[in-house]
């Protein structure tokens, strides 16, 4: 298709002449069928919600289609108005728009509906089996038309994937404002995400799914690699190598098929089981993964070899974790760190494939019998479980990874209560890790595209991040060297870990100091030439202040207060103000739906000083607001980082806690 066919198409948006139906791509990865949930009224509801989009002459057809896949699959997709031209990232002079802010943006939703990055792109689902970019193709064909219309004084809304609008604003004004499931609390139940998705009114966005800030799995492969580190730290004795020594894991679909580089990474070796043979052998296809085996014995034996030569390897095991876990047992193979990144915050739909069930026979008891698949679930989980629990009893390092693992087990009923019966027995790699040891001090998943697509362009912005990193590493306090030296290895070796998948991306834990820096020298180098085309700065909702959710990243805050959503709220609020290109605060992530809220921001970076005054603000308030949040929630990290900003930035002027004896308090009740 050339240029111009393509242009064309995109500002057509709904096209004059109805197309041809689409056949089904056969190699697809297909999603899972939703549960057929909607009343006789409420389908029809449904279907008369879609067919809005659509003229009336067309509303017969397109009736009948819409009533077809409502009834087979639980969803509307529309696969009718799917565009011909190939999906992704395309060098941004390629996109027909009137903003190098709307091209840019244009730019990240197709990367994330790229069939080498997107889970389940014929449905618009990027990641975790039901993170969308949107609900229909109608809605994405709309949204591509207005922000081809777009100029420097409207804002666009999005509501759930639906856009509502262009709206008159101003330059200062994000170009778009994103929600997604900001549903009224009462309504905010698993079941409440199955009906009105289903109705076509909400969507589960994830997290950079419906944000589009996905990068693929580059965009978690460095916050597991820190993880994975550091879980060693723990557990290794000092100077000790994690060569020959076991992480095992699980899951390889969207985020979660980071796990294997990052093992890699790590220097260790790495097991991952994955149920479902197609995403296997994708990340294999791709060298996220080594090795992959479908053959529980021959698993145990390449396991022994690699334990033996003390290798760094990956081994994609295309079956079910649960038996890879009570096997291991049985052989006496000591796994050194143990965690699970299924997605268990959608497990009822395709997020975990319980043991005794093929892959094929799950999906169609989920549809068939959704009651009965509940409870395959839930005994899969307590058998997971009472595995884990064995090798822990032999010193096995468990963690949860934030995808409601432990959440989920203890509503099966499983033994995964501590002593107490108030908390887990395992932590949150959050409690554990990433917490105290990066958000805290206000280190997160900081982001960038290059808008040219050109590999030299990424190479550009590596070199530039690295010498920003060892320049700030000269005269940081000693609290944060190890985040800034894990930092630096990271950056140094990006290339030749072939990390890009998509969009020409990196990813980097700086803190705000490092992201304002960062990003200066960016825009400068715009400025210059020396870099071709804007670049894009994000982040990760999973950061020090974007997300507020109990069992993930805020899991460290032991104020109680862990269970409000103000942080996030003022997050993507103050973003909005302060000089973000585009904003978006969603329901559910990586934990699930009435779990969490998080939010999230793009940034353009054209080179001009319009692009470099929002800098340093913008991305200054983003970190800090997380770090004030955990200061005042007595965390010692922040409190540190927190009166470390203060002292060198004057016009901060943050409330600090004043802390309690524990002597004083105990005595209060010692009656």
């Amino acid at each position: 298709m050339t240029d111009e066919n393509f242009r064309a198409q995109i500002l057509q948006g709904i096209p004059k002449e109805m197309p041809q139906t689409k056949i089904y791509p056969k190699n697809a990865n297909r999603a899972p069928k939703r549960k057929d949930i909607l009343t006789l009224d409420e389908k029809k509801l449904a279907i008369r919600n879609a067919l809005r989009y659509f003229p009336p002459d067309w509303h017969e057809i397109l009736g009948k289609e819409f009533a077809q896949e409502l009834n087979t699959l639980g969803r509307i997709y529309m696969y009718r108005f799917k565009p011909d031209y190939p999906l992704h990232a395309r060098p941004i002079k390629d996109y027909p728009a009137k903003t190098v802010e709307a091209a840019s943006i244009m730019l990240m939703i197709q990367n994330n509906l790229d069939p080498k990055v997107a889970q389940h792109p014929e449905e618009l689902i990027t990641y975790g089996g039901n993170g969308a970019v949107f609900q229909n193709w109608a809605q994405y064909l709309l949204t591509m038309q207005y922000l081809a219309n777009m100029t420097n004084k409207q804002t666009l809304h999005i509501y759930s994937g639906h856009p509502m609008g262009l709206f008159p604003s101003s330059k200062e004004a994000p170009r778009v404002v994103v929600t997604n499931g900001m549903m009224i609390p009462n309504y905010s139940k698993q079941d409440d995400w199955e009906k009105y998705n289903a109705l076509g009114v909400t969507q589960y966005g994830q997290m950079t799914a419906g944000s589009y800030m996905y990068i693929g799995p580059q965009g978690i492969v460095h916050g597991t690699t820190i993880t994975v580190l550091n879980a060693f730290r723990k557990v290794l004795q000092k100077g000790e190598s994690a060569k020959g020594k076991i992480f095992l894991t699980s899951g390889l679909g969207g985020m979660s098929g980071a796990q294997p580089k990052a093992g890699n990474i790590a220097g260790c070796i790495t097991i991952c089981a994955e149920a479902n043979k197609i995403a296997a052998q994708k990340r294999y296809q791709q060298a996220w993964v080594d090795e992959l085996l479908d053959d529980l014995d021959k698993l145990v034996q390449r396991t022994r070899k690699a334990i033996q030569q003390q290798e760094v390897v990956s081994l994609a095991y295309i079956g079910n974790i649960v038996d890879v876990w009570e096997r291991f047992y049985q052989e006496n193979i000591f796994i050194h760190l143990g965690s699970d990144q299924t997605s268990l915050h959608n497990p009822w739909s395709g997020g975990y494939y319980p043991a005794g069930l093929s892959f094929e026979e799950s999906n169609n008891l989920m549809r068939s019998n959704p009651e009965a698949f509940r409870q395959k679930v839930q005994a899969s989980l307590r058998r997971q479980v009472e595995a884990i629990n064995r090798h822990t009893s032999k010193g096995t390092y468990f963690f949860d990874y934030g995808n409601a693992f432990l959440l989920e087990a203890s509503r099966a009923g499983a033994e995964i209560m501590a002593e107490n019966g108030q908390e887990f027995r395992y932590p949150s790699y959050v409690q554990d890790i990433l917490g105290p040891l990066c958000f805290d001090y206000g280190f997160g998943p900081f982001r960038w595209v290059c808008t040219s697509g050109d590999p030299k362009d990424l190479q550009l912005t590596d070199d530039l991040a690295l010498q920003i990193l060892e320049e700030i590493s000269t005269n940081a306090p000693s609290e944060i060297q190890q985040q800034i030296q894990d930092n630096i290895k990271w950056i140094r070796e990006a290339s030749s870990n072939k990390l890009v998948v998509g969009s020409q991306a990196r990813i980097l834990y700086a803190d705000a100091e490092g992201r304002a820096k960062i990003a200066m020298a960016f825009n400068a180098a715009i400025n210059s030439g020396e870099i071709s085309a804007p670049v894009v700065l994000g982040r990760d909702h999973h950061d020090v202040g974007g997300t507020d959710s109990p069992y993930r990243e805020t899991s460290n805050i032991y104020d109680g207060s862990k269970f409000t959503a103000d942080m996030a709220i003022h997050n993507v609020i103050g973003d909005s103000f302060r000089g973000a290109t585009w904003v978006s605060i969603h329901n559910g992530g990586g934990v699930g739906w009435g779990e969490v809220i998080n939010g999230g921001f793009g940034l353009v970076l054209d080179g001009s000083d319009n692009a470099a005054r929002p800098l340093k603000n913008m991305l200054f308030y983003d970190v800090n607001n997380g770090i004030s949040r955990r200061s005042w929630a007595r965390n010692k990290e922040a409190l540190f980082a927190i009166k470390r900003e203060m002292a060198r930035t004057p016009e901060l002027k943050v409330t600090l806690p004043n802390l309690v004896e524990d002597n004083i308090i105990n005595d209060l009740f010692n009656y």
